[in-house]
């Protein structure tokens, strides 16, 4: 009996369909990366690390938050970032996915409905499936269907908190939430507003707070900002009132039995959010980039893309999407194919994402092979 043929069965079908997924160390220019200021290999944050080592601070944390695992730098990290982003409150965890799934898990109760765009986060849908709430999801971006569905929970008697979940730049098609539209629906209907961050904080809003900016300070509203993206470290912090940080407390299980994050690591990510919100002319530069790739891209079937750092060449046949990928890989490009489930059927892609990792150069000789190993598969 082959007791793992189920499994070699399920590889086999990926195989097939183009769908096998596989781990590649990084080579070449990086088009791939959400490294998106160069802060992961960053001159002063590593400075800072030696510094900090050498003058003890830890690098393994030792347990969980509440036995023995609570260091100093914890506590100042989420002290800092509730002034920097304007709240009552913030709480650490080991990474974005992992607060994400403790939201979703602990906040919406039973009797509640979860409303979430249908371009959410994977770690939200792992949340809210360990939660108590109901949940359903909206079409992406759409507020008209968005009101529709909690007019409808009301009138059926609903009376539990409505929940609204949605990045504010979304992962693969780079575009935007109308977050002032959701907000406003948020306060009509009494609902709290959950906004994902993870791929715009560092790289949009004053000082890198990220595109939520005066609605971040509401009550009703929770953001989570990824340290491990634009920040080049790792981690992720929720920010919100202190009942809300309270309850977590007590109350998330991801966060209440999971050792802490290193305490080193919570120094760099503070490091970091008050280096970027010294230097502008990292926003600037990445703008730059933004403009001059936009160009190069022209014709290209870009789906909603909007004024962000990350490009979807949409191909559509996943097959197609891995051999132009492979190309591009060969002539030195770091560019990445990304297919279903992670993106709906039928809209295989390339997710070329801007850092300052390149050069305007490296960007046009990019477009320039892109361009050829389009027309290579076309042929093909």
């Amino acid at each position: 009996m082959d007791r793992f043929k189920p499994y070699r069965d399920q590889l086999a079908t990926l195989e097939k369909a183009g769908r096998k997924r596989q781990l590649l160390i990084p080579g070449g220019k990086d088009f791939s990366s959400n490294d998106y200021l160069g802060l992961a290999h960053n001159a002063f944050l590593r400075d800072v690390a030696q510094t900090a080592i050498a003058n003890g601070i830890a690098h393994g944390s030792g347990g969980s938050r509440l036995l023995g695992g609570n260091h100093p730098e914890h506590e100042a990290l989420e002290a800092f970032a509730a002034r920097h982003y304007g709240t009552e409150a913030s709480l650490f965890f080991g990474s974005g996915f992992a607060a994400n799934a403790a939201l979703f898990a602990t906040l919406p109760q039973t009797g509640d409905l979860l409303l979430y765009d249908a371009f959410i986060h994977a770690s939200v849908h792992d949340g809210m499936k360990l939660g108590r709430a109901a949940f359903q999801p909206f079409p992406h971006n759409d507020c008209d269907a968005l009101e529709q569905e909690i007019r409808t929970w009301r009138a059926e008697g609903g009376k539990g908190t409505i929940w609204i979940a949605v990045e504010s730049l979304y992962s693969m098609d780079g575009d935007r939430a109308p977050l002032a539209d959701l907000a406003r629906l948020a306060d009509s209907h009494d609902a709290m507003l959950v906004i994902d961050e993870a791929h715009a904080v560092g790289v949009f809003g004053e000082r890198g707070i990220g595109l939520s900016g005066d609605l971040g300070r509401q009550e009703n509203v929770i953001v989570l900002r990824t340290c491990g993206k634009a920040l080049g470290g790792e981690g992720g912090l929720l920010t919100m009132p202190m009942v809300l940080r309270e309850f977590f407390i007590n109350r998330a299980r991801p966060f209440i039995f999971s050792t802490a994050p290193s305490p080193l690591t919570a120094y760099l990510a503070q490091q970091a959010i008050a280096y970027v919100a010294d230097n502008p002319s990292l926003q600037a530069d990445l703008a730059g980039h933004i403009a001059f790739a936009r160009d190069c891209f022209a014709g290209l079937s870009l789906g909603d893309h909007q004024d962000s750092q990350i490009f979807p060449i949409i191909l559509g046949e996943d097959r197609i999407a891995v051999d132009v990928a492979t190309l591009l890989q060969g002539q030195g490009f770091d560019v990445r194919a990304i297919r279903p489930p992670t993106v709906p059927a039928g809209t295989a892609r390339l997710r070329i994402s801007l850092t300052l990792n390149v050069t305007q150069d490296d960007i046009h000789n990019l477009s320039t092979a892109l361009h050829a190993a389009l027309a290579q598969a076309e042929a093909a």
